[in-house]
């Protein structure tokens, strides 16, 4: 058993957490400690590893049509929702977005962020 999960199992138990919540943290953990990064390269997987376990996208959002939904059943106008980044919302098909956890929504649209071409 590695350090890490070690680590892992006394942090979880100081917090109370249940054996079979702690068991999957464990068998992720334990993945990760299968992958044998240096401090180098932990540092530089955990944010990637991070971004996609919360559906982030790491590169760009684009504005290829394929990437956004219309979802204007949900709105009063024409809206699409993209694909990679479910927080992500257009009124032009996805050349400019804003994102719900900047606090925008479809009436504040701030900040308007623009997709890169495809």
């Amino acid at each position: 058993m590695s350090n890490l999960v070690k680590h892992a199992q006394v942090e979880l138990a100081r917090i109370g957490e249940e054996t079979d919540t702690v068991e999957g943290y464990l068998k992720v953990i334990q993945a990760f400690a299968d992958m044998r990064h240096s401090g180098g390269s932990a540092s530089v997987a955990i944010p990637v590893i991070n971004q996609l376990l919360q559906f982030k996208n790491l590169a760009p959002l684009s504005d290829d049509p394929d990437e956004w939904m219309n979802v204007s059943d949900m709105s009063d106008s024409e809206m699409w929702q993209n694909r990679r980044n479910s927080e992500a919302f257009s009124h032009d098909g996805g050349k400019t977005y804003w994102l719900l956890s900047e606090g925008a929504n479809d009436g504040n649209r701030a900040p308007l962020h623009a997709a890169v071409s495809s």
